[in-house]
């Protein structure tokens, strides 16, 4: 049986706990270390898992370990596990937090990968970009792309300066596209819809665009040219975002989060 302990039991934790428990796992094979006692209770109610206020023996009896606190806390929160790392593995969800300070933090203990899921995972619909340390061998690569597969799909990369690239498409990602709908809900209430209209044929249109995207084999620029007739209205929309630079406004605000990222990295796994 797989042996999973979370540090920490937030939003992404419970997320994680809920999706392996919907695949099969055991909640015999989980546990949480959380020190808010009603969010413990919460957990053990909902999902069945044990839940400890602090890292114990049967805590660190686990194949993988998943840091699920804050980036901010990481630091404090992983002093207990100083010397009592053997062979486990570690599962960062903390977004920022590179390999290489968590592994210092842990005194130099190197079994570490690296993920940034995006908030769709609340719901089981995510992309998770994960890089692995050199010390993580071929199956606790496995390991951990199972985890995360719990709560949508995984993208591995092979630099962990790539994790800032996905940060800036897929982690940050989901408020782009809740951008484009606040707008498009927006242009609907110029034109005349009332705020319930609106709302609908501005979420309806984008999650049913992102579905044929997702099931179709072809490239989102050859469903766009289907769409868009010589002439037509489309075309006279298309040519006005052109314009108006919105590619390249999207390319740029895409490379100010990487930017942002890489910042961020630093400063976060300071001593």
């Amino acid at each position: 049986m797989m042996r999973i302990t979370f540090l920490g039991g937030g939003n992404m934790a419970a997320a994680l706990i809920g999706g392996l428990r919907e695949k099969g796992f055991s909640a015999a094979g989980m546990q949480v270390v959380e020190l808010n006692a009603e969010v413990r209770a919460a957990l053990t109610e909902k999902f069945g898992v044990r839940c400890t206020d602090s890292i114990d023996d049967s805590a660190l009896n686990c194949d993988a370990l998943v840091l699920a606190v804050k980036p901010q806390q990481m630091k404090e929160a992983v002093q207990p596990l100083l010397g009592k790392l053997h062979t486990q593995l570690i599962i960062s969800i903390a977004a920022g937090l590179r390999s290489v300070d968590i592994a210092r933090w842990l005194g130099n203990y190197g079994r570490i990968v690296r993920t940034m899921p995006n908030t769709p995972a609340l719901i089981g619909a995510g992309i998770t970009g994960l890089y692995a340390a050199p010390e993580v061998d071929a199956e606790q690569k496995r390991l951990a792309d199972t985890i995360m597969n719990a709560v949508g799909s995984t993208v591995w990369v092979e630099d962990e300066t790539q994790v800032d690239a996905v940060t800036a498409i897929s982690g940050s990602g989901p408020a782009y596209v809740f951008y484009f709908i606040e707008a498009l809900e927006r242009a609907a209430l110029d034109l005349g819809f009332d705020a319930e209209a609106a709302r609908k044929l501005a979420i309806e249109t984008t999650l049913g665009a992102a579905q044929l995207a997702a099931r179709s084999d072809d490239a989102p620029a050859t469903l766009r040219e289907r769409v868009t007739s010589k002439g037509g209205t489309t075309e006279a929309a298309l040519r006005s975002l052109e314009s108006d630079h919105v590619r390249a406004a999207v390319a740029r605000a895409a490379q100010a989060a990487a930017a942002r990222g890489r910042e961020l990295g630093m400063q976060l796994g300071q001593d």
